[in-house]
């Protein structure tokens, strides 16, 4: 019979359970390790140790005479380059997963034809992912492709090849096209994202071209709570 996980860590998968499902948001003071202990019926040294490996992984802070307090670790992507996701999670030394829930070819609708530059009723590749970060979704990816560029993308194994994989080894990506705003979502896509309908997320718009060939159109949608956008800009010299 399996044995149970140490006591420090079942009071970090407590204050883990917490953090992930958005009870204790950014800034949130968690219960002092006094308190943890008399809950969990442990030492006061056992709270501390769960505690501090929290803090040393960057899920909490420790304000001296204040407490401890959940960080603003939201998982982050550029608005200028586009990145492999898998990459950008295991970057964080976190561990990337997905769950593919469509891939199918259909015929574009207006939406799709007037996004990927093709006739109405065209044939295109469509998938549709939840990438997840440490189990976690972080993001839902609706992804149009056209398949004159990408023949081959129904056929990739997607737990070992994201989209954007597929899409740079077929067709180098030259120019990206990104729109964002802020949305909510319908239960089902919540449901998909494991989040209450009420929290916004970050919808991005995204076109990615090769050379002059638009290649794919994609929806990607992010918890607000769990991802953050960055975008910089360096200027020339004067």
């Amino acid at each position: 019979m399996a044995s149970s996980p140490p006591l420090y860590q079942q009071i970090q998968q407590h204050l883990l359970d917490k953090i992930h499902s958005g009870e204790w948001p950014a800034h949130h003071q968690i219960p002092p390790e006094e308190q943890l202990a008399r809950d969990f019926g442990v030492s006061r040294m056992t709270a501390n140790k769960a505690i501090r490996d929290l803090a040393h992984k960057g899920y909490l802070i420790r304000q001296p005479g204040l407490g401890t307090f959940v960080t603003d670790r939201k998982a982050e992507s550029s608005l200028v380059e586009v990145y492999n996701i898998a990459e950008e999670v295991r970057s964080r030394g976190h561990r990337y997963g997905n769950k593919v829930l469509t891939r199918e070819a259909i015929e574009a609708d207006d939406e799709v034809a007037l996004r990927l530059g093709v006739r109405l009723g065209s044939r295109v590749f469509h998938s549709l992912i939840i990438h997840l970060e440490n189990d976690v979704p972080i993001q839902l990816e609706n992804r149009f492709v056209n398949p004159r560029w990408v023949p081959d993308y129904l056929e990739t194994d997607f737990t070992l090849h994201t989209p954007n994989e597929v899409l740079v080894a077929a067709c180098p990506i030259t120019d990206v096209e990104h729109i964002v705003e802020a949305v909510l979502v319908d239960d089902q896509t919540a449901e998909w994202l494991d989040i209450p309908p009420s929290i916004p997320c970050l919808n991005m718009i995204r076109r990615t071209w090769s050379g002059e060939q638009l290649i794919s159109y994609a929806r990607l949608l992010h918890p607000g709570n769990r991802y953050k956008l960055r975008s910089s800009l360096r200027r020339p010299a004067s």
